[in-house]
């Protein structure tokens, strides 16, 4: 018996197999091998056809099914991860009426603000624990104050999920997870936030039927079957956004937990049972996978854009040509803590939210061209790196969140001993690295939703632990060295 899941990102769509009789991952493969396109018809805006995402998802099935050997009929159920907060319409069709607006499309900044000035930020923090923001709902109102014509003919607002799993089943629903990253949930009265939907002008009537992450949430049907080539009558068994499929993926369920990710931009998501929030301008929070309201778990998830594209940025212009990561990390060992006076800081790809939006770029102090060479550029991007994940997740425990362990994937900043040795030992916890993936989890879930695995533990506890990093002794320099880079980082930001 096997599960597929699927990770539907901006770039491709990635699906994997689970033996649900052994807990073991038998295949995960991506599509496209180019990223997906994203269409940018002005500065700021950010666009993707949904039709693309259905059909990479097609071709994704046929290839891993392909390359694992395993027949579609064995296949039980699915379960779907998916880029968060982008904005799906269609008509009573089913029909898409525009093109997506994605996660990192800013036209509606104004919309969210507005409505957080208006409608009173302690009513907004106390039932949506989040502004409205550049999200879901603010990218709807948009395209009823610009697109009047087309919002006429919105029957269902879905997120990038919703829209796989309607072309699945053809039907049309949703979590409180996601209607949480959308901002359209209201925590306090457990409802949809109905009076955020009047301000809009928007009726709650576009919201589609919700149903728990975990659960039947439709079958395959015939037509959809011949597409994708998945047996028709199997269900959809769990959905999730990326970011708490990826803290499930490597489970982070409890309070006190932090799964994060390092890639181009460095992701922290924190796991509380804290119903409050005075970060809502600087962290989001969000229903977790395994939210109730009897048991309400949030997500309070940081998003820092300058990570690891710093040291992509070194590997392209400064590292030797042929340089891996790793050649790099090696270079970046010869050179003691603190690089001999250099720092950094790599807020250089957009305004960063956990600084109040600034976008001043990245900087550079204390070059001395005597003293440094490129080996101390490479360890002080890993140490400025790491001293942004600290200073997020300081944010992070000034709003209630506990840390008591990182979880984190095989990313290539936490192979460095440099970044993840820094980070375990300024905020004094444990680093494990497992061997996992957003589609992976997705896989997992749905094997947890039908029952084949008794608990989340059992059915994750088949993904390879790779390695722990631990807090290193003799703190002292370390302190010393984020303390500076701290202050420059204030002095800079005027955070």
């Amino acid at each position: 018996m096997f599960y597929i899941g699927f990770d539907l990102g901006s770039s491709s769509v990635k699906a994997a197999l689970i033996d649900s009789s052994t807990g073991q991952t038998v295949g995960i493969t991506s599509y496209p091998e180019r990223e997906m396109k994203i269409i940018s018809r002005q500065n700021g805006w950010a666009e993707q056809d949904p039709e693309l995402w259905w059909e990479n998802c097609c071709k994704v099935t046929k290839k891993l099914l392909a390359q694992t050997g395993v027949s579609s009929q064995s296949i039980q159920g699915i379960g779907i991860a998916y880029q968060m907060h982008g904005m799906v319409i269609v008509d009573r069709d089913q029909k898409v009426l525009r093109p997506s607006i994605i996660w990192c499309d800013s036209r509606a900044v104004d919309i969210g603000n507005d409505a957080y000035r208006n409608l009173g930020e302690d009513k907004c923090i106390s039932h949506l624990l989040n502004s409205p923001g550049n999200f879901t709902l603010s990218k709807l109102k948009w395209v009823k104050e610009n697109e009047p014509e087309i919002f006429e003919k919105v029957d269902k607002l879905l997120l990038p999920g919703d829209y796989i799993a309607m072309k699945l089943t053809d039907e049309t629903t949703t979590t409180i997870s996601g209607l949480s990253e959308g901002i359209m949930w209201d925590f306090k009265q457990n409802r949809l936030a109905d009076w955020l939907f009047e301000y809009m002008g928007i009726g709650t009537d576009v919201i589609p039927t919700i149903v728990p992450t975990f659960s039947d949430q439709g079958i395959v049907t015939k037509k959809a079957s011949k597409e994708i080539g998945l047996p028709e009558g199997i269900p959809i068994l769990y959905r999730a956004g990326d970011q708490p499929n990826n803290a499930l993926a490597l489970n982070a369920l409890e309070p006190g937990e932090i799964a994060a990710t390092g890639g181009t931009s460095g992701v922290v998501c924190a796991i509380s049972d804290r119903m409050q929030t005075k970060e809502s301008l600087r962290i989001n929070s969000f229903a977790h996978v395994n939210y109730t309201p009897e048991r309400p778990l949030i997500g309070k998830l940081l998003n820092i854009n300058g990570a690891g594209i710093l040291y992509s940025w070194m590997q392209q212009n400064i590292a030797s040509k042929g340089d891996t990561y790793q050649d790099m990390n090696q270079l970046a060992a010869s050179v003691p803590a603190g690089s001999e006076g250099l720092f950094m800081l790599p807020f250089g790809n957009g305004a960063e939210r956990m600084l109040n939006n600034h976008s001043n770029g990245a900087r550079m102090s204390n070059l001395n061209f005597n003293i440094h060479k490129k080996a101390h550029l490479f360890r002080a991007a890993l140490e400025a790196i790491a001293f942004s994940f600290v200073y997020g997740i300081d944010i992070l425990k000034s709003d209630g969140v506990e840390l008591s362990v990182i979880r984190a994937g095989n990313d290539n900043l936490f192979r460095s001993d440099i970044f993840s040795h820094t980070l375990a030992t300024l905020v004094g916890a444990d680093i494990n690295i497992i061997d996992t993936t957003g589609a992976v989890g997705a896989a997992r879930a749905a094997g947890v939703s039908s029952g084949a695995f008794n608990s989340l533990d059992e059915a994750f506890s088949a993904d390879e632990h790779i390695k722990t990093y631990h807090p290193l002794k003799g703190k002292k320099n370390y302190k010393e060295f984020y303390k500076i880079w701290k202050q420059d980082l204030e002095n800079q930001y005027h955070t």
